[in-house]
């Protein structure tokens, strides 16, 4: 018996799942055109050939049923049996989804084996959650003029009715959205001052300095070349001329700064995944050091009207919009991944405000 498997966390309702599995163009958003078998009402096709993982299409059919908890699949695929059983469990943020196919007839390749559960992960958790964020979107009512997007409405349905212009309404659900997303970005013009010049060295000037001899009471000029102003005798007796000493100059060294210490740990974020309302951030610890870093912090400001739904490969507190990720010691010239799913007020997603790691910035935001 093979397995292939996979489930996420989502952030929505188990009913608004329930419906991403059952109605057929919503599967076919997300995971792979399908079409009903005429004649048999719990029986579809779906188009996966050329899918990573598939050699044909998969017939499939509805052997258990339990809404919205649990829906159990017989596959056929080119004479190639399997059980696909798709188990939603209702959790505080939304719900999770776990989905898990097992070969009953017939084996799957080494080299489709590995493709076809990426083919289902690349599917539950980036087209998936897009699909879901767009049927919640259907519900908002955008024409409150106070409270934002926040008023439910009756789901608006994506199967056609008789009478309406399917076409018409997909571009009106379209323009929609886009008009939301020019609406939400703003582009600030910043003019720079003009370059000032930089002002001209005042030119040297030339004052005399008197010449003193032992013999005689004249004083003869000598024009030299001076950048500051110099003083000038009045007057001059003869008497022995005293020449001062030169005495070595004094000239202050400024020694130079150490070089700053390198980081016991670096961090680098990175945006995974995005969708409407919301986005996957992924922050790389590492330590280049060569030794173990236990006592480690990355702290990260979420923009406003975001928050955490869950977290992966670290512990994590959250103090309003500033989560503080910690974990393990991270090895010496190793590192650790953490992944975390962020949920957003507006249809376009917002990176992070800021992310640093023992008070320093992390690369990548």
């Amino acid at each position: 018996m093979i397995e292939i498997g996979a489930q996420v966390d989502l952030s929505h309702p188990a009913e608004r799942v329930w419906r991403a599995l059952t109605d057929r163009e919503l599967l076919g958003r997300w995971f792979a055109e399908a079409e009903m078998v005429e004649g048999v009402p719990d029986r579809m096709l779906l188009h996966t050939a050329g899918l990573p993982g598939f050699e044909a299409n998969v017939e499939v059919e509805v052997t258990e049923r339990q809404e919205p908890d649990l829906l159990v699949l017989a596959c056929d695929e080119a004479g190639r049996l399997s059980e696909l059983t798709c188990t939603v469990t209702t959790t505080k943020q939304g719900c999770r989804l776990e989905l898990r196919e097992v070969s009953t007839h017939g084996a799957w390749s080494a080299e489709q084996h590995e493709p076809r559960e990426q083919q289902l992960r690349q599917a539950l958790t980036v087209r998936l959650p897009a699909i879901l964020d767009w049927l919640a979107f259907q519900q908002v009512d955008l024409r409150r003029a106070d409270g934002g997007m926040t008023a439910e409405l009756p789901l608006i349905g994506v199967r056609g009715r008789a009478g309406r212009n399917p076409r018409r309404r997909r571009t009106v659900v379209v323009a929609v959205v886009a008009g939301a997303v020019l609406l939400a970005g703003t582009t600030a013009w910043v003019t720079l001052p003009p370059d000032s010049k930089p002002a001209a060295a005042p030119a040297p000037t030339t004052t005399a300095s008197p010449t003193v001899t032992a013999d005689r009471t004249t004083v003869a000029p000598t024009a030299t070349a001076s950048a500051r102003p110099s003083r000038t005798t009045a007057s001059a007796t003869a008497r022995p001329s005293r020449t001062p000493s030169a005495k070595p100059s004094r000239t202050p060294t400024s020694a130079a700064p150490p070089p700053p210490s390198a980081p016991s740990v670096t961090a680098r974020y990175e945006t995974e995944s995005d969708r409407l309302f919301g986005y996957t951030g992924e922050i790389v610890v590492g330590n280049p050091g060569a030794a173990p870093v236990a006592d480690w912090a990355v702290v990260v400001t979420l923009a406003e009207g975001t928050t955490v739904d869950d977290v992966d490969g670290a512990n994590w507190r959250q103090d309003r919009r500033v989560i503080t990720f910690t974990g393990a010691a991270v090895a010496a010239g190793g590192s650790q991944t953490i992944s975390f799913d962020v949920r957003d007020s507006r249809p376009k997603a917002r990176e992070p405000e800021s992310c640093t790691i023992g008070g320093q910035p992390c690369a990548g935001l």
